[in-house]
């Protein structure tokens, strides 16, 4: 009497080629309701009332220096031309040292390279000024 390892009527064990899609559905199924129930807590916000927007003219004290840079990237101090940035960085320093130190107005031409700049900057930060501000246009008003 010999064992066999197969069916008892000799058949061989069909293999199934399908996937059984019914716990990826339960999944999906669960992970929408936990979806549907978390979202409107999510949404919920907080009521605050945020600030309004105010435009006021910045006030230029006299002891300020105003640096314009144009699109060439010439420098003037205080409508001065200042040659190069050796120069400015002899002027800055020489004012650097006055209590309270001044603020440094930069204005910038639309045209300007941000190198020029860069430049006018990385020479204040050398010179030891704290405070460097940019003047612009304000908005138009409607």
């Amino acid at each position: 009497m010999a064992m066999s390892l197969g069916s008892p009527d000799g058949d061989e064990d069909e293999v199934i080629g399908t996937i059984n899609t019914t716990p990826l559905v339960d999944v999906m199924l669960v992970l929408l309701i936990i979806f549907l129930i978390t979202i409107p807590v999510v949404t919920h916000t907080i009521p605050v009332k945020l600030p309004n927007e105010f435009d006021e003219p910045y006030k230029t004290k006299p002891e300020n220096i105003n640096l314009a840079v144009n699109k060439q990237g010439d420098m003037f101090w205080n409508e001065q031309l200042v040659p190069n940035t050796t120069t400015l960085l002899a002027k800055l320093k020489e004012v650097a040292v006055e209590v309270p130190q001044p603020e440094l107005h930069i204005r910038g031409d639309q045209q300007t390279k941000y190198e020029y700049i860069g430049k006018v900057i990385l020479t204040a930060q050398r010179a030891g000024i704290a405070k460097i501000g940019f003047i612009t246009e304000p908005p138009a008003r409607n």
